[in-house]
């Protein structure tokens, strides 16, 4: 079985859509849950972080990653397959293409990458089209980095903001195992 490193960053707004997915992953994956501090401390007004951590404890059975020291030991000690960042922040997207490794989702990212193994990337963000968008531009540029394929989630409202496809997340993970990126990237 394969092994998955899910990071998950705090765009709360995705969170009941991605609990359904990693129970769907968990049956091709084992799967360690990687938590940024926003995603495993922050209520919100779509859920309590305890009750999210909880959830994604019992389907992941195994307790998530939430230091940078225990995201560090991802580099030598090479565990896993494949990394995906679901959901990706704005706030992520510029510090992976910065390189900066401040916390356990970036990370785990950097650890993984030494290693020269795929980084699938969820992008879900309200600044897409605008400060964000150069962020996605270097990280499509980047070798190792694979993107499940986005578009605008709301045009009208927010004309700005992207958000993957997260029932996409499955077959871009099996492509960049492949070293393929899933296509149509961008979804109309």
């Amino acid at each position: 079985m394969k092994k998955l490193g899910l990071a998950i960053c705090g765009s709360f707004c995705t969170f009941d859509e991605l609990l359904p997915r990693v129970r769907s992953l968990a049956a091709d994956y084992e799967i360690t849950p990687i938590l940024s501090r926003a995603a495993y401390e922050t209520d919100t007004r779509f859920g309590l972080a305890a009750a999210f951590v909880r959830e994604l404890r019992a389907i992941c059975a195994r307790e998530p990653i939430i230091t940078i020291e225990e995201a560090e030991a991802l580099g030598p000690k090479a565990p896993l397959d494949i990394l995906a960042v679901a959901p990706c922040t704005g706030n992520t997207l510029a510090k992976l293409a910065a390189g900066i490794a401040d916390g356990p989702v970036t990370f785990a990212c950097k650890a993984h990458l030494r290693n020269l193994r795929p980084v699938v990337v969820a992008v879900s963000t309200n600044d897409g089209l605008a400060a964000a968008a150069a962020n996605i531009g270097a990280l499509l540029n980047r070798r190792n980095y694979y993107f499940v394929p986005f578009g605008q989630d709301d045009p009208a409202a927010k004309p700005c903001s992207l958000k993957a496809d997260l029932s996409l997340l499955g077959d871009t993970l099996a492509a960049a195992l492949e070293g393929r990126q899933v296509q149509p990237l961008l979804l109309g």
